[in-house]
């Protein structure tokens, strides 16, 4: 039973890192990269797709992560001892957003993006400009709240492994 336990947690703890750890590449390597490199336009277009990327692998991992937790849970035939209602609540929030964003927020943003490249009049030009960026802040927020949720869930993690 411990080495199953050992096992799932590893699963868990790798399947977060990836989710972790892929943003803050994208957020320090990537996107400096991109825009340093080629332009505005063009850069847009190629996060557009890193993004989603990102999202299919953050997709997985939170699927890792509900294996190991099931299978902890199952291992130790205890709910109480196996989740704490801190690591719960952190997942439970990170996938929530995950999924809206993956699902719903992002195919969104494609559609304003193609609008303001598209456009040819200067007024609806600035108009889908205005409404992209609108829309690129509230996905860079919950990108950064999932960051965070992220680092706090790994620390729940690890403290927990660790007793």
């Amino acid at each position: 039973m411990k080495k199953v336990l050992l096992v799932a947690q590893c699963v868990e703890l790798l399947a977060l890192s990836a989710w972790v750890g892929g943003l803050m590449i994208i957020i320090a390597a990537v996107i400096p990269a991109v825009f340093n490199t080629i332009g505005m336009e063009s850069g847009g277009r190629m996060l557009t797709r890193v993004f989603q990327g990102y999202d299919r692998i953050v997709l997985f991992s939170a699927g890792l992560i509900v294996i190991g937790t099931l299978t902890r849970v199952r291992a130790a035939r205890q709910w109480r001892t196996q989740i704490g209602h801190a690591e719960l609540i952190l997942f439970g929030t990170m996938l929530a957003v995950a999924v809206y964003l993956a699902l719903v927020w992002n195919p969104h943003m494609m559609i304003l993006q193609e609008k303001a490249l598209g456009a040819q009049d200067t007024v609806v030009k600035q108009k889908a400009y205005q409404d992209f960026f609108l829309g690129h802040q509230i996905a860079r927020t919950l990108y950064l709240l999932n960051l965070g949720l992220g680092i706090a869930l790994m620390c729940v993690k690890v403290r927990k492994w660790s007793r």
